[in-house]
Order: C-alpha cells, then sequence, then structure tokens
C-alpha cells in the first residue's frame, strides 16, 4: 500500500500550536499526549492507505484457516489447565448503553435470566478456572465514560474464583474543525471535550497501564480481546492451542458473510501479507464488489487472539502505525474531528498472522433490542455463564428481526412483551407501530406487524402467527 507522509509548512504551524495547546492540560498523561500528537501527525501529513485493488489476493488456507482443520486440544486436564494458564482474557468495555436508551456501561444491560453482559463473562472464565484449576484473568479496557461506574460494578465480583483487572484507554482531546485547536481548549472542560480513540489504542493502552508486564511476568503468553457485547466470543482451547503449536502473534476470528454482514472489515492477502480490508479503503468502483458475499466472503468478528511479547515489541518500537479513521462529530453545535483506530487492523505488522474460519455461533453481538429479542427466546439458553443455541432449529441461520423505534430503548422493548415470543421456527420478523404482545405468542415463517397510524395493536395471549402480515386486529 503506498503511503505519502510529508507536512507543508501550514500544517506543521498546525502541529506546533496544538502541541503547546495541549501541554497545559492536566487532565491527560505524558503517554497520553505524545500518543494523539503521532496520530495527529500521522494525518496531516496524508499518510492515507491507497489500495491497489489489483494486488488484492483471496487468502489461502494457510492464511484463513478453516475451523475444522484445527487440531484438537490435549484431553489431559493438566495439560488443559497447562494450556489455559497461558491465557489473559480482555474484555473491550469502554461503550455505554446509550443507543438502547440506558445510562452506564453497555456490559451492566441484563441479556438473559437477571444476569447481565459482565455477569456471563465473570461466570463462564470462574467456571473455567474451577474446573481446571488454571488462574485464567478478566482484564476490562474501560474509557474514561465506563471507568468510575465499572469499578463500582467489578465489587459485586470480589468473592469470584477470577482475578479481575482494570485499565482505561486513552483519552484523546476532540479537535475543533475551524482552526485545528483542541476543544477543551475552548471552554469545554467535561466530557464532551475529549474522546476515547477506538479499540485500536488496546495495545499500546495495555502496555502503558503496566497490565501487560504485570501478564507476562506470571507466565503469561496470549491475550483474547474481544467486545464485551459479543456473547459468542467465549475462551476456546482448540484456537489457543492451535496458536501456541504454530506460533501464530495474531489471529483474527472471521466468520463467513451474510448479507447482514456486507459492511464488515474482510481479510485480504496484499503484497505477501495478510491484512484487513475495511469498506471506508475500498475505492468507489468497487464498493459493490466488496459488498458481494461472492467475492469477499469471510468478515471480521473483533474476537482476537494476540501474542503478548510481541504486543510489547511493537509498543516499544512505535511500529503499530492502523489506518486513521477520521469520525466528524457535532458538539454543541461545534464541528469537531475524532481520529480513531481499530484493533484489527493490526494484524499487518504482526509475524506469522492468520485468521481463523469460525462458526457463526462465536460471533453473537447484541447491538439492539433485536439482538435482545434472540438471546431472550427460547433459541438460545445460558449454561454456565455460556449462551447455547438450542438445536431444536433446523435452520442454521438464526432470523432476522426489525423492531421499530417504538422498541429501541429496552425499558420500552420490555413493557411491549408479556413475554418473549417462541421463534423457534421465524424466518424473518418486522414490526412497526404502537405493537404490544401478549404472553406465550408463538411466532413462525415470515412475520410483518404494523400498527396503523394513532392505532394500539395488542397481540393476544397464546396467539401463534405463521406466515402472515397483520395490519391491525382484523387480521389476527
Amino acid at each position: 500500500m503506498a503511503s505519502t507522509a510529508t507536512l507543508t509548512p501550514t500544517d506543521t504551524d498546525k502541529l506546533h500550536n496544538l502541541r503547546s495547546s495541549i501541554s497545559g492540560l492536566t487532565q491527560i498523561s505524558e503517554n497520553e499526549k505524545s500518543g494523539f500528537i503521532n496520530l495527529v501527525a500521522r494525518y496531516l501529513s496524508g499518510e492515507a492507505e491507497h489500495v491497489d485493488w489489483s494486488k488484492i489476493k483471496t487468502p489461502t488456507d494457510d492464511i484463513v484457516v478453516p475451523y475444522e482443520t484445527l487440531a484438537p486440544p490435549p484431553e489431559d486436564a493438566a495439560k488443559t489447565k497447562e494450556l489455559l494458564d497461558k491465557l489473559v482474557v480482555l474484555k473491550l468495555n469502554g461503550g455505554l448503553g446509550t443507543t438502547m436508551g440506558c445510562t452506564g456501561p453497555k456490559s451492566v444491560i441484563e441479556v438473559r435470566n437477571g444476569l447481565t453482559f459482565l455477569d456471563l463473562i465473570v461466570l463462564q472464565i470462574e467456571n473455567l478456572n474451577t474446573k481446571y484449576g488454571c488462574k485464567v484473568p478478566l482484564v476490562l479496557m474501560n474509557s474514561f465514560n465506563t471507568h468510575d461506574d465499572t469499578l463500582k460494578i467489578v465489587e459485586k465480583y470480589s468473592k469470584a474464583n477470577v482475578e479481575i483487572h482494570t485499565f482505561n484507554q486513552s483519552q484523546y482531546p476532540r479537535l475543533v474543525v475551524e482552526d485545528f485547536s483542541p476543544l477543551p481548549c475552548k471552554g469545554q472542560n467535561g466530557r464532551d471535550g475529549w474522546y476515547p480513540p477506538g479499540h485500536g489504542d488496546v495495545f499500546p493502552a495495555f502496555k502503558n497501564s503496566g497490565k501487560l508486564d504485570h501478564f507476562l511476568s506470571q507466565g503469561k503468553e496470549c491475550v483474547f480481546v474481544a467486545n464485551s457485547d459479543n456473547l459468542g466470543a467465549i475462551v476456546h482451547s482448540k484456537i489457543l492451542h492451535h496458536l501456541i503449536q504454530n506460533k501464530n502473534e495474531y489471529c483474527m476470528e472471521v466468520t463467513p458473510k451474510t448479507l447482514a454482514d456486507i459492511k464488515g472489515g474482510t481479510l485480504i492477502s496484499y503484497e505477501g501479507k495478510v491484512q484487513l480490508l475495511e469498506i471506508a479503503q475500498v475505492p468507489d468502483e468497487h464498493v459493490g464488489e466488496f459488498k458481494s458475499i461472492e467475492k469477499f466472503k469471510i468478515f471480521n468478528t473483533n474476537n482476537l487472539w494476540v501474542n503478548l511479547n510481541a504486543i510489547k515489541r511493537l509498543v516499544e518500537s512505535d511500529a503499530l502505525k492502523m489506518e486513521i479513521i477520521p469520525n466528524p462529530k457535532e458538539v454543541n453545535g461545534v464541528k469537531v474531528l475524532q481520529l480513531e483506530t481499530a484493533a484489527g487492523a493490526a494484524i499487518k505488522f504482526f509475524d506469522n498472522a492468520i485468521g481463523i474460519n469460525v462458526p457463526r455461533s462465536r460471533f453473537l453481538p447484541v447491538k439492539a433490542t433485536s439482538d435482545l429479542l434472540l438471546v431472550q427466546s427460547d433459541l438460545y439458553t445460558v449454561v454456565d455463564g455460556f449462551v447455547v443455541r438450542n438445536p431444536v432449529r433446523a435452520n442454521p441461520a438464526n432470523p432476522t428481526i426489525e423492531l421499530g423505534p417504538e422498541f429501541k430503548k429496552v425499558s420500552d422493548f420490555l413493557n411491549r412483551f408479556k413475554s418473549i415470543p417462541s421463534i423457534i421456527d421465524l424466518d424473518s420478523l418486522k414490526v412497526s407501530g404502537d405493537v404490544w404482545f401478549g404472553a406465550g405468542v408463538t411466532l413462525k415463517g415470515k412475520v410483518s406487524i404494523n400498527a396503523k397510524s394513532g392505532e394500539k395493536l395488542e397481540i393476544r395471549d397464546g396467539v401463534v402467527i405463521a406466515d402472515k402480515e397483520i395490519n391491525g386486529v382484523e387480521d389476527l
């Protein structure tokens, strides 16, 4: 990939002024200040990644390894303990539940049976540690938005058989577009003046926190990084065993793309290396091709397995220069810019990096209440903290669910269902308008329920709706 990196005199002035402006900001560390300036310098220098489309190759099975070909992990309990004792689990916990109408960290939203994302994660690791006598620690990377709340929440796990660590990802000042000054220098002293710079920051933030060296001193070798809202991202000894046997410094779990995932990043072979290709890097004339599921068949789940020594080496040599994602925002009428990076883009800097094409069950994110409906239904059960799919469903794909804005907030969603319907045989559900569900409702096939404007539509207790479009009570 070609990159250009020269600063114009104007940009040099901008950077100089920015450096002197942030030197007086006491809210952030020297590490954060230098990390921010480096990111801005790269952005200003036009260090853009241009993909030469003709050089893109589909990765071979050596680079994106089919899950079925992985050797089974050792069956011996002592060897499993030895393997798991090399592992650290790190969950990305910087997001708030605001998009689902909740306050505080997203990881404390109740998923099922009164258990939150965090409860389930702790239960899973606790069960592993108890079963094998190992000591897999849990690390939460918080943002300044979630840090204080998370510290209070983890107190309830003090007696759990899992050591919990927390650290904060970096805090960078938002940039005012008009004059390229830091927003906190404009009197925005609250949280609005700052932003967390994306999960690509996990590597330097982990190192700068001192946690990375702490785990290396304990003999840990690998970290499993995943989003806290992906219920499928569980520890898998088969994957860990493969990576340690084959000395892979980095592994990205990918899974077959469906039409719902057409915007997800994919892995490609490019100039002899494996790397992530995101839609933002794709030339306009090739976007249709990128979205097709014929050429690019897999996408990134953001379940990542990374060697701890390799992270230390690359952070210390300042080698992790991932693609910059400019994210424009508006804060109280002021146009600002956030510069972010993604952890998946780091794959090209690690030696012997691979993808593993995993089953879809390892990707079960809860981004909206439509996802919550899936995991709270009879499609899933919870066993030892693991969310397990009901084998009764014949279709390997989950039903597609679209809920109208009336269901967007978790509290509204819960109020509108007396109980979650049975959806074992559902293919698709579309709900719009002021719809309320009674108890014991069963939905099958393709179902569309649309309440007319200004009308309340109540689905009676025990009703079975199969392959039907409902536009009013008369259709029930």
